[in-house]
């Protein structure tokens, strides 16, 4: 409804407590079912006195929840009632499930009144207690579970956090964390409700670091600052290296003492050979390596591959490798050689270095090397 002027103001009306007995006195105290009582000022206030309405300030003035009048009360006097008319934008205390949800959007008369500071955020004041929450988000009754929505800026988008359905039966708390965690890190559980920040886990890969060869290199090693109980299982990938030597092959080495000694590699190396003589999967025992018999010449093929070193931290069994490789074969285009590597490290000692590396002669001066861990 519009209204020509200022718009009507509403109020929080209250009759209090008659004061029955005067006794020569002008200052009488105020209450309200019992408890006393401060008005906002006199202003807000009706009072009458032997049937006749006082003037605020000239006939009566307040002060706390004292009510002064001009002169003193004799015997035979009369404070007929005392209405307060309360704060002129205090809607008083709503009864029990009497605001509704369209009452409290924006655009409401409440928030009107906030956002003019005729009454401040600070006199909103909803306080927990160990039985009732500050605030209750209902649902419908129906079909329609509770949640609240946080709108942008503009009021036309907005994220809902939302109750589980009905049929869960669901009623637990979440505690939220002390801090905000770190960048990438996910929010878990101690199976009570009480969030903390943890790095992910579930088997992602971690890249722990990269090396590009700039020069001839005996290999390329990663120590026990990148291998060690962090990460049970690695990958290293292997990205168009070459060895010096003629024939040479590329394998994956690991040690128990930083690089100090290499542990003994068994099994076999399986090999399917494309074009050339021997066509198709050949076998050679006691061969680790990723690609074998690899050619020096820049312009065939590079060594190129994975390999996946696991349980490097177990210390009751042997450790296994698995990868994949390409190369070509002796300097000749005919011979492409796809490798599946299938190989133990046979030691019960926890692994803390790996190298890629030639097992003849150094590797020539290009191509990555990368380590990545791969989260518990």
């Amino acid at each position: 409804m519009a209204y020509i002027g200022k718009e009507p103001s509403v109020g929080n009306f209250v009759k209090l407590d008659a004061i029955s007995v005067v006794n020569n006195q002008a200052a009488y105290t105020m209450q309200s079912s019992s408890v006393n009582f401060t008005p906002e000022s006199a202003n807000h206030m009706l009072v009458s006195l032997n049937g006749v309405i006082q003037a605020p300030i000239t006939s009566f003035t307040v002060l706390g929840s004292t009510i002064t009048f001009s002169s003193n009360l004799v015997t035979g006097d009369s404070i007929d009632f005392i209405m307060v008319y309360g704060n002129v934008l205090d809607i008083g205390t709503p009864s029990d499930n009497t605001v509704s949800a369209s009452k409290l959007t924006t655009d409401s008369v409440i928030e009107a009144k906030i956002q003019n500071d005729a009454v401040t955020r600070d006199k909103i004041n909803a306080i927990s207690t160990s039985s009732l929450p500050s605030f209750e988000a209902k649902g419908d009754g129906s079909s329609q579970d509770g949640y609240l929505q946080l709108n942008c800026s503009q009021n036309s988008h907005g994220i809902k956090l939302k109750s589980p359905p009905h049929s869960a039966n669901a009623s637990y708390t979440l505690t939220f964390p002390n801090n905000d965690g770190n960048a990438n890190q996910v929010l878990t559980t101690d199976g009570s409700g009480v969030l903390s920040f943890a790095d992910a886990g579930g088997g992602s890969l971690v890249k722990l670091a990269s090396t590009t060869l700039s020069g001839a290199s005996a290999g390329i090693a990663f120590n026990n600052t990148y291998v060690n109980s962090t990460y049970d299982n690695y990958y290293l990938f292997i990205n168009g290296i070459l060895p010096a030597t003629d024939n040479a092959d590329i394998g994956v080495y690991a040690s128990v003492d930083n690089g100090s000694n290499f542990a003994t590699i068994v099994s076999g190396n399986h090999y399917l050979q494309l074009n050339g003589s021997g066509n198709g999967w050949q076998h050679s025992q006691n061969a680790h390596y990723v690609a074998h018999d690899c050619s020096n010449v820049a312009g065939e093929i590079k060594v190129s591959g994975y390999a996946i070193i696991e349980n490097v931290n177990d210390t009751t069994c042997w450790k296994a490798i698995f990868g994949k490789g390409i190369t070509q074969n002796s300097g000749t285009k005919a011979n492409d050689y796809s490798y599946v590597t299938l190989s133990t490290v046979s030691t019960t000692s926890a692994i803390n270095y790996l190298m890629v590396k030639a097992n003849s002669g150094n590797l020539q001066a290009f191509g990555t090397v990368t380590l990545y861990g791969v989260e518990k």
